[in-house]
């Protein structure tokens, strides 16, 4: 499985905003910090909104922050945010292979697949290392 770009950056986003919490976060503020194009982070921040990790405020001092304590926000919420969790396509959607139902290796796809995400799931922002 590959994390792509966004997914990293919106996983050092929410860890920017546990660092500082109670506190709402621009998305000046959130861009120097993680150090991610601030046109970059607006979207990561506008779907991380979306999927009820983050709480937008509008306004001359709005901005993000957190919408849940950080022990309920899994590395897997946050990726799943910005993109789908995959191994291969056939453990995802099994009528785009058509070998799916016959193949010996899709079964060993899809239980990586949930091993996979049940580790991403398992790891939370509150058992982070502030500063790191």
């Amino acid at each position: 499985m590959r994390i792509k770009r966004e997914a990293d950056y919106a996983i050092r986003c929410v860890s920017h905003l546990v660092q500082r919490p109670g506190e709402i976060a621009a998305i000046e503020d959130i861009s120097k910090g993680v150090r991610v194009p601030k046109d970059f982070v607006a979207k990561i921040m506008q779907k991380l909104s979306r999927a009820g990790i983050v709480k937008s405020h509008r306004g001359v001092r709005g901005g993000f922050e957190l919408a849940r304590a950080p022990a309920l926000i899994s590395f897997l919420d946050i990726i799943e945010a910005v993109q789908p969790v995959e191994m291969n396509i056939c453990a995802i959607d099994d009528r785009r292979c058509s070998l799916s139902n016959s193949c010996a290796i899709h079964p060993a796809w899809v239980e990586i697949r949930e091993e996979v995400r049940g580790i991403l799931a398992g790891r939370n922002f509150a058992r982070l290392k502030p500063g790191r």
